[in-house]
């Protein structure tokens, strides 16, 4: 299927068509599939072009015939209304240019709109330009096939990218095709379309591009401009509708009316010479040409487009001998090789870059012994020494080669060129591959003749997040380095949603980078995570922690202090947002200096937030309250007033409040204006921001019935998609996630209890990706399930398993278009529903708040306990897992370790002739009170200890030392003790009647001032000794053996 956007030069009857003149509504590289028809005469297949498109005529080409050899065709098309306007073109010669100059009362002062198409062949040249004083200038230019529009804003005061702005739209724009482009200025807004992609830029300041000069060229720049200081290139091509402000240009061009002045050959017409371009479709295309049998030299040129950075060019065997020649691209660069029998091959490298879908014309020369390689005009080797006589062959091959002529003159170490060809010449003959394609001339497969099918698949860009895009002729990859996001489109982010959640990884406190909305537009931000408490705390530093004084402000001249965060204030808003609670301390000292002016309660000093609102509450008072916190709580140091500094006291004061109300924080900026009286001063120190909490990492909700769901707003992620969620579970099935379209749909399901299945479809059937576990999924723990869809690839995950993926379909549909609700833990026809909880629900990094939409939902539960069977391996050394509404806590009173996950160790210094002694708490009776330690019971005479384990650090350089010594009622004991030499010894007496068994171990100097941790294991009458986790020494006890 192929169009055509304007109307044809030439008639044209049955089969014949100019294709110069038409583009390709599908892919080139799907061509020889085009679309399937019905098989009978009474079905009907429908098929819906993406996206839309303007054209004036259709034109279907048959591909292959029926079984029985009958062609026949019925088709129907659907199409929308279109207004029709009369055509007018102007032709610029590359030397020419055209000036308009219009009356000031014709241009709103608010708005400039200027449309036109275009077409051209040359890849670089002016559009339009306009400029005014000071340097001010807007410039639409054709630069390497896209087109950029410049703005000079003419403000030197302003940072220079902010006075200077280019937006860049469209590639491969000198295709010989139409191509529509629209401009808008709305005083410092500017729109910019090209062929349905729009850019908008909103300039910063007062900034308008409207007040320039009263004059406006097309196709080039006038001698006598005075701002552009850039080299520039005349346009070269054609106009067509080219209006400015409604006035028809072209139209008052034809009519020499005054306001027009044409400078160099400008015509009314486009008749530019049509050149004809190949195709090669494939790594199996190629065009075999016959060459100039007799002639001693061989000269060839041509010109290529591509975006492979390899393949095979031209291939030829020289007549003389089995000599060949062998041109191909390598690593976007230009590589001859001739081998001559009896000779070593000659390699020549000459270009870079050249796989960037530019043209670049080669020409190569082989004459004598001469041989001249020039590569886009440039001469890059001569004058090789070459032996013998050299004659042209009878065959050049470009691309691939014949099935038939695999071996020498034909073939090379890379597979065919894929990418266009044009201006082919051999010897001194140009090629017409019209004649070509009659079977006149040559020979060649997988072609397509007469237009370019390169396709630029960076535009638009599918990488996100800043990821750059590079390209091959059938693909297009993302390079995510340095974004901090991965994945095949660079949708992933690389980092954890909050602090809450990297201390459920077991991290310990330190920088993070936290990534609040994951997928979603805002980047991570670098923050300090603690982790020493249950509560974890992020924070969030600023440029003005430390303590400055202020003197000589007053109300005339107030002195301002601004903060700047090391996060945006986006991403400040979005952890704000998710946290608990956020607080932020500011101290404020005073010496004569007032917070507020009197008992009229009138501010001298207030702080601005986030909003940009001005605050005059201080110190955890309620909003608007202008009061300090002493105020409320009456026990200001002079109760006249509302806060301490307002008593304008000789001596130093200070109002320490701590601002806690999370839609006015962080504070941005604080004004002070009453240090401007004599001895009066001030001084002031702004804490970071700290929040805890994450409302969405413990947001969940319990599914009682197979027949309950929570439903949300249709899912939209038409090109990007992924779903990430905790889920845990007792059944064997269930359907996590729902949603679904007239034929489309996404779904994620435990679809057996050890396989997790996401699945989808977006027009090109049923697609299914599948992870498997070698442990069942519904164990009541906590799993996490990570599903995204993208233009390149689906993929799947849970916990720690590899990740599986599936590639999409090479030209495929890519849009997935849903309709319906959302459904969260069941579909919409209630049947195969998840029964068990779903936790952190977020969709492209929007989290969903499951616990409010549960508690207005039958058969769903808000919240859902039970977390220590999933986190309780976080609780280290003894320490107990203790479950909370929200998230678990360790108990570390059984352990010699503390901290959130009782971590840390619990240490003590002991100076000479100290210790700390611990009883074991025993009555008389050998009864044990209710509040005895749970140890004491083993030290009771009826209870015999089969063995113990007994762990410590230490550091020391004295010797000898006691390290540990316990002991029994009945005069028992075990001591650690480090002799004179440094070296342990351990003494275990089991029994009173006998000498202690005693164990030197000779490992090294422990009072080395290092850290050394021992740990003493019995076992019955085995003892076993480990220093730092390297040695070990196992020993036995001679009372006990006996």
């Amino acid at each position: 299927l192929f169009r055509r956007p304007s109307i044809p030069k030439t008639n044209y009857f049955g089969n014949t068509f100019i294709a110069r003149e038409w583009s390709a509504l599908i892919p080139f590289s799907v061509l020889s599939q085009g679309f399937p028809g019905n098989t009978n005469a009474d079905s009907v297949v429908h098929y819906r072009l993406q996206p839309s498109f303007e054209a004036r005529f259709l034109r279907f080409l048959p591909l292959a015939w029926n079984p029985k050899d009958i062609l026949r065709m019925r088709v129907f098309v659907s199409t929308c209304s279109f207004r029709c306007m009369r055509s007018e073109m102007v032709n610029f010669d590359g030397k020419s240019s055209l000036l308009y100059t219009f009356n000031q009362k014709s241009v709103s002062p608010t708005k400039d709109v200027i449309s036109l198409k275009f077409k051209t062949r040359q890849t670089d040249g002016i559009l339009l330009h306009r400029e005014g004083q000071n340097g001010k200038h807007i410039t639409l230019e054709l630069v390497k096939g896209k087109l950029i529009l410049s703005l000079n804003s003419g403000h030197a005061n302003l940072p220079s990218p902010d006075a200077h702005v280019t937006l860049t739209l469209g590639s491969l724009l000198d295709d010989q095709h139409w191509h529509s482009v629209l401009v808008e200025l709305l005083n410092s807004h500017v729109n910019f379309t090209v062929d349905r992609h729009t850019q908008h830029f909103q300039a910063k300041g007062e900034s308008s591009y409207l007040d320039l000069d009263y004059e406006i060229s097309f196709g080039g720049i006038p001698g006598h401009g005075k701002s552009v200081a850039f080299p520039h290139k005349n346009f070269h091509g054609c106009f067509e509708n080219l209006y400015y402000n409604g006035v028809d240009i072209i139209d008052l061009s034809k009519k020499h009316k005054p306001q027009i002045l044409l400078m160099g050959n400008v015509s009314f017409s486009c008749s530019q010479p049509q050149i004809v371009p190949v195709t090669f479709l494939s790594s199996r295309s190629y065009l075999a040409l016959p060459g100039t049998p007799g002639e001693d030299k061989v000269s060839v040129a041509f010109q290529f487009r591509t975006w492979n950075r390899a393949g095979l060019l031209l291939t030829t065997q020289l007549r003389h001998g089995p000599g060949a020649l062998i041109l191909v691209l390598n690593d976007g660069k230009l590589q001859l090789s001739l081998s001559q029998p009896g000779h070593p091959a000659r390699d020549v490298t000459t270009g870079s870059g050249l796989s960037d879908g530019q043209w670049h014309s080669v020409s190569l020369s082989l004459k004598g012994n001469h041989l001249t390689v020039m590569v886009d005009g440039e001469a890059a080797t001569v004058a090789h020494s070459l032996r013998g006589r050299i004659d042209s062959g009878d065959t050049y091959h470009w691309g691939g080669c014949p099935d038939s002529r695999s071996g020498p003159g034909c073939g090379g170490p890379l597979a065919g060129f894929q990418g266009c060809l044009r201006l082919i010449s051999i010897g001194d003959q140009a090629v017409d591959p019209i004649t070509v394609q009659q079977g006149a001339l040559g020979s060649f497969r997988d072609l397509q003749i007469d237009t370019c099918g390169l396709m630029d698949r960076c535009l638009p860009s599918y990488c996100e997040h800043g990821g750059e895009c590079s390209q091959s002729w059938d693909t297009f990859s993302c390079d995510c380095a340095h974004t901090g996001y991965t994945g095949a489109t660079c949708h992933s982010s690389l980092y954890e949603q909050s602090c809450e959640a990297h201390k459920h990884r077991g991290n310990s406190s330190g920088l993070y980078y936290i990534d609040s909305d994951g997928s979603g537009p805002l980047g991570p931000a670098l923050v300090y995570c603690n982790m020493t408490e249950d509560t974890t705390w992020t924070s969030v530093q600023h440029n003005g922690s430390h303590l400055a004084r202020v003197k000589s402000s007053n109300g005339e001249s107030p002195h301002p202090v601004f903060f700047k965060y090391t996060a945006s204030m986006d991403q400040l808003q979005a952890i704000i947002d998710r946290a608990d609670h956020c607080q932020q301390e500011l101290a404020f000292h005073c010496k004569k200096s007032r917070l507020s002016a009197g008992h009229d309660g009138t501010p001298v000093s207030w702080w601005v937030g986030r909003t940009n609102e001005t605050h005059t509450y201080w110190g955890g008072s309620l909003p608007d309250a202008q009061k300090c916190a002493c105020g409320l709580q009456g026990n200001c140091l002079d109760s006249q007033y509302d806060c301490n500094c307002d008593a304008a006291r000789s001596e130093w004061t200070s109002d320490t409040v701590v601002l806690s109300h999370k839609e006015h924080l962080p504070v941005t900026q604080v004004v002070m204006r009453d240090t401007g009286r004599p001895h009066s001063e001030a001084a002031y120190a702004l804490g970071p921001l700290l929040c805890w909490g994450d409302n969405s990492f413990w947001n969940s909700a319990s599914f009682n019935t197979e027949t309950s769901y929570l439903h949300f707003p249709t899912f939209r992620g038409e090109l990007s998609a992924d779903v990430s969620f905790f889920f845990k579970t007792t059944a064997p099935s269930g359907v996590f996630v729902e949603n679904l379209g007239i034929t489309d749909f996404i779904r994620l399901e435990l679809h057996a209890p050890a396989e997790v299945t996401f699945s989808f479809d977006v027009g090109n059937g049923r697609c299914e990706v599948t992870v498997r576990s070698p442990t069942p999924f519904n164990d009541n723990r906590w799993h996490h399930v990570r599903a995204e869809r993208n233009v390149k690839e689906a993929s799947l995950q849970v916990d720690q398993l590899p990740s599986e993926t599936q590639p999409a379909p090479a030209d495929g549909h890519a849009r997935l278009q849903l309709n319906s609700q959302l459904f969260v833990g069941g579909t919409a026809t209630r049947q195969r529903g998840f029964l068990g909880c779903i936790r952190s629900l977020r969709l492209n990094g929007l989290a969903l708040d499951l616990e409010e939409r549960a508690t207005m939902t039958p058969g769903v539960e808000p919240g859902c306990p039970g977390h220590c069977s999933s986190y309780g391996h976080l609780c280290r050394n003894g320490g107990r897992c203790r479950e909370r509404p929200r998230g678990i806590a360790c108990d570390c009173a059984f352990s010699a370790y503390d901290g959130p996950f009782c971590e840390s160790e619990i240490s003590a210094y002991f100076g000479t002739g100290s210790s700390v002694i611990y009883n074991f708490q025993e009555h008389s009776n050998y009864t044990f009170s209710k509040n005895a330690s749970s140890f004491a019971a083993l030290f009771h005479e009826d209870l015999t200890l089969a063995g113990e384990m007994a762990t410590l650090s230490f550091r020391t350089t004295g010797t000898p030392s006691l390290l540990l010594y316990v002991s029994s009622f009945y005069e028992e004991y075990l001591s650690v003790i480090l002799a004179p030499n440094g070296s342990l010894q351990i003494r275990y007496k089991l029994d009173r009647h006998q000498e202690p068994d005693v164990f030197n171990f000779g490992f090294k100097n422990l009072a080395d001032g290092q850290l050394h941790q021992v740990k003493i294991h019995r076992d019955a009458a085995l003892v076993s000794v480990e220093v730092r986790g390297r040695f070990t020494t196992v020993t036995k006890l001679v009372a006990l053996s006996a």
